[in-house]
């Protein structure tokens, strides 16, 4: 049985949400570490991390970033190297509060840009990344993507919906996602120049309907990582492969990462 521990850190005076699931006695192996997307947080994982931790025998660490969920507010404007950022110093510093030494990331859609960037910076504290959805550069595809999202926040009651998650930071967070994807200093953003530095095992998951990315993210990835890279292709799935192809994803994560450290 895992127990649930929700926690608040200050990093130099901003407040980060985040949840512990801990097993009874201590695991061998990395924890997990869960990175959510561009409108996630803790919440929306739903008991995806808790049944993973559980198959994979780990603990897990999940946190709401700046802007999202129950975390303060954004700090700083969303600029080119806002991911690169959150993987060179958000996410170590979250890490050391939390005392943990090395992990095992995975990250859906802007959290997996997040994990491979951080396996790349810290190649001797990440163990094995699994991605989801991930990008490594802006295609059209995703900017089509976006600007259907777009359309979606003025024609729909998505921001009502979201309101339970994120409360007063909607609107702010909406538009800085949609805002910097479609803007035209972002439309030729790329990260796959860091992807040599990948080194630990590197599990790509991506769904081939995927409303925000083709297969050439995925090609991106595991042709450009130095270290063991696969990729998991699902049919008829879209962005969110641990929601819409729950099982699949879960045994190709447990079997991965059970051969990953």
């Amino acid at each position: 049985m895992l127990q649930s521990t929700d926690f608040t850190l200050d990093l130099q005076g901003r407040r980060v949400a985040g949840r512990w699931l801990r097993h009874a006695s201590a695991p061998a192996r990395a924890p997990l570490v869960f990175l959510h997307d561009s409108l996630g947080c803790v919440a929306t994982w739903r008991d995806f991390p808790a049944a993973l931790a559980e198959r994979t025998g780990r603990d897990a660490l999940i946190y709401d970033r700046l802007g999202h969920g129950q975390s303060g507010p954004f700090d700083r404007p969303r600029e080119r190297d806002y991911l690169l950022h959150e993987a060179g110093e958000v996410l170590p510093a979250v890490l050391d509060a939390c005392g943990v030494k090395r992990a095992a990331l995975f990250g859906h859609s802007d959290g997996g840009s997040i994990a491979l960037l951080a396996a790349a910076a810290l190649p001797g504290r990440v163990t094995a990344v699994v991605v989801e959805g991930a990008h490594i550069f802006n295609e059209p595809a995703t900017v089509a993507g976006v600007e259907q999202a777009v359309r979606d926040y003025a024609s729909t009651d998505i921001a009502a919906r979201l309101v339970k998650y994120h409360g007063d930071k909607v609107d702010a967070l909406y538009h800085a996602w949609t805002d910097t994807w479609t803007a035209p200093w972002f439309r030729d953003w790329s990260v796959a120049g860091h992807m040599p530095g990948i080194v630990c095992p590197l599990l790509v998951i991506q769904g081939e309907d995927d409303e925000f990315g083709t297969l050439a993210q995925v090609r991106g990835m595991v042709e450009g990582a130095s270290g063991h890279a696969e990729a998991l292709i699902l049919p008829e799935c879209g962005h969110t492969p641990h929601r819409e192809a729950r099982e699949q994803v879960e045994g190709t994560v447990a079997r991965f990462l059970q051969q990953a450290d």
